[in-house]
């Protein structure tokens, strides 16, 4: 295959990946299914849909092992990555209108922020207003375009965004395989490795799942496009531009290993300005496609008068205090990465092996890096090492498999098989590949089971349950937003304080303050921010009739509504919460209390309603 026919193929299966992802899903959602979480029908659909398409695939890729080589079999092996994604997330979701996680924690910051993009082209950041956005935009952008597109609210396009997303980039997968390895099967083993891997480690972060996806393919291709090749040093310069406004972790550890490798093969070539030069190629294009996204912010860092400060490194769970080892697990994970570190140690002479090595030795540093920065009140995020270890180790154990076939079995057997004894092999093994691919495959609704769970038990922006249970005070929110917007403070236009991430994640208000520092716009001024707050609360006590003045006095631009806890007729204070970093502890945030008395609020400026377990306080306009 040429560089002309990867491309056109990679393009058009992206397109042809993502439209059909989308289709599927409108198809889904005429269905009738009972919830993830009360039946095992979900579940036994997908299972049997995913083996209908490894069946398929694997039919396939004989076919053309056996001379039936034309372009509907390419296109069949090229869709069905795609098509897992639909079978293994998109069937046990169907009857829910939320993604993975529901709406926890990390999922509400990002569907708050698909919601921001959906109101519009400008990259706002997700909670204050006038502000660019410091979180990369990418798939966020995307996803609001196809809101739009669609008609449908933020929230509500995150599901079908994160099937189409993740079913596009799929589908380019096997083509850029091919064009790597000379070989279908094993491009299309490799394609369907990558995507279960990405559904079973990262699928509730689907912008970052889909840079993962790419990542043992662009180190790969790295070492060619050090090597003088232009197009893979296009590929390569698209790659880590694209990843930049997605998501900068993996992207910072690809232009690492790739830094390092140019390094590597400057001196061991004579001092060879071959890679130099790519490598500036490389470095300058990219850094031009991550402004797109990242340029409002710099340009805003540099100009502006806010002081920044960052706390989105301030987190070490307890999977970034060990050094990620999938060859040792005992599963269908552990069994091919220990092929993949074997072949990697027999095959390390190989340039393209070597390659792979190095990333992997990357992480690791990467990995050990993020232990000992905790010294200076910090982390590198380390444990997110862990995905792109294991599809690093998963693709080696892939073409070792693939080793095996090609040389393995002449090498102990130096005697010629038959004819029919070497089909006998190569079909065992292609069942045995499509065995163990529907083993794993069939376990990646098993293995997000909870995340499911999740998105059938929260209340969704309609009020409602997936699940059919009684839904929470979520339930009140299309409510609270009546109330509001009657009285001028409409989502998309007004800022107001609440500590009820999920209002804002289905509501595209401007938030006062974010919830956590870690999600919050460096250029925001968090803390001072939060000791404002403090002070309203404390001056709604000492002296209630001031707080209006106060709020209009604010540096920012101060609340034009308070969602609360509490209930007027009892007089009692009404509650919200700000939040604290405490890292290194874990968990690194601690809430505090807020109490602001309700007489504050008694005036002709302000209205106030008793929305369920909600007192919501809203500025009149004048």
């Amino acid at each position: 295959m040429s560089d002309a026919q990867a491309t056109s193929r990679a393009v058009s299966f992206f397109f042809l990946g993502g439209a059909l992802a989308l289709a599927g899903w409108f198809v889904l959602k005429t269905l009738s299914l009972p919830a993830f979480n009360t039946s095992m029908m979900p579940r036994a659909l997908s299972a049997a849909a995913s083996f209908t398409l490894i069946a398929i695939g694997t039919w396939c890729c004989w076919l053309w092992v056996r001379g039936r080589k034309n372009i509907l079999i390419e296109t069949v092996v090229s869709l069905v990555p795609a098509g897992i994604v639909l079978t293994a997330l998109g069937i046990p979701l169907t009857a829910t209108n939320l993604w993975l996680d529901g709406i926890q924690v990390d999922q509400g910051f990002r569907t708050q922020f698909l919601s921001r993009m959906a109101l519009g082209p400008s990259l706002a950041d997700m909670n204050y207003v006038d502000l660019p956005t410091f979180y990369p935009a990418g798939w966020f952008w995307l996803g609001g375009r196809l809101a739009n597109a669609l008609n449908m609210p933020g929230w509500l396009v995150y599901q079908p965004w994160a099937l189409v997303s993740l079913a596009a980039v799929a589908a380019m997968l096997t083509p850029i395989w091919h064009r790597l390895t000379a070989s279908l099967p094993v491009a299309g083993a490799l394609a369907l490795a990558n995507v279960a891997v990405v559904l079973t480690e990262v699928p509730d972060e689907p912008y970052a799942a889909i840079v993962a996806m790419l990542f043992p393919a662009a180190v790969v291709g790295a070492h060619r496009a050090l090597s003088g090749s232009w197009w893979a040093t296009s590929a390569l310069a698209l790659y880590l531009g694209v990843s930049a406004t997605m998501y900068t972790l993996f992207t910072a550890l690809m232009a690492l290993t790739v830094v390092v490798l140019a390094v590597i093969m400057f001196f061991n070539r004579g001092n060879s300005l071959t890679p130099v030069r790519h490598l500036l190629v490389i470095g300058f294009s990219s850094m031009a496609i991550a402004l797109i996204t990242w340029g409002p912010y710099l340009l805003r860092l540099v100009t502006g008068d806010e002081e920044a400060m960052s706390t989105a490194n301030h987190f070490l769970p307890e999977e970034g205090t060990y050094f990620p080892m999938p060859f040792f697990s005992l599963s269908a994970i552990g069994f091919l990465s220990l092929i993949g570190l074997f072949f990697l140690v027999v095959r390390l002479s190989e340039p393209e092996v070597a390659a792979l090595g190095l990333a992997i030795l990357v992480c690791y540093f990467w990995a050990m890096a993020s232990m000992a920065v905790t010294l200076f009140g910090t982390s590198l995020l380390g444990f997110r090492v862990e995905v792109l270890l294991i599809l690093l180790f998963t693709t080696a154990g892939v073409l070792g498999f693939a080793e095996i076939r090609l040389v393995g079995v002449d090498f102990w057997f130096s005697y010629r098989f038959s004819d029919a004894t070497n089909r006998a092999i190569t079909t065992a093994m292609f069942l045995l590949v499509a065995a163990g691919s529907v083993f794993y495959v069939q376990q990646i609704p098993v293995e997000n089971r909870d995340h499911i769970d999740q998105a059938y038990a929260d209340t969704d922006g309609f009020g409602e349950r997936a699940d059919r249970f009684p839904a929470d005070a979520g339930r009140y929110y299309g409510e609270i937003v009546e109330f509001m917007s009657e009285h001028g403070r409409r989502p998309g236009e007004a800022v107001i304080y609440t500590d009820e991430i999920n209002f804002m994640a289905f509501n595209p208000y401007y938030g006062f303050n974010a919830f956590t520092s870690h999600y919050a716009n460096p250029l925001g001024e968090f803390n001072r921010r939060n000791e404002e707050l403090v002070q309203w609360a404390e001056l709604s006590n000492t002296a209630p009739a001031e707080l209006t003045a106060a709020i209009d006095n604010s540096q920012w631009r101060g609340p034009e509504g308070f969602i609360f806890r509490g209930n007027v007729d009892k007089k009692t204070p009404l509650k919200t919460h700000v939040a604290y970093d405490i890292y290194p502890s874990h968990p690194n945030v601690r809430y505090e209390g807020l109490f602001f008395n309700a007489e504050a609020f008694d005036s002709a400026d302000w209205a106030m309603k008793q929305i369920g377990p909600f007192v919501v306080v809203v500025r009149k306009e004048q």
